[in-house]
């Protein structure tokens, strides 16, 4: 899919957030990017073939969280 050189990263590798943007839609909250991951805003991303990434935010600093 990328005709860039060097190449972008897959979308199975785990630098796939690396890929240049082929789309970004800020006001939509997504970016498509060129190995075909659709990454949102949220930092979820959806790869090609389906799978679901969850949102990766690091939690606000100075916020502790307790084990209930």
């Amino acid at each position: 899919m990328c005709q860039h050189q060097p190449p972008c990263p897959t979308a199975d590798s785990p630098d796939r957030e690396a890929a240049r943007l082929t789309a970004h839609h800020p006001e939509q909250g997504w970016s498509l990017l060129c190995n075909g991951v659709l990454l949102f805003e949220d930092t979820g991303e959806l790869l090609p073939d389906g799978q679901i990434i969850a949102p990766h935010r690091p939690l606000a600093a100075g916020r502790v969280v307790k084990a209930a």
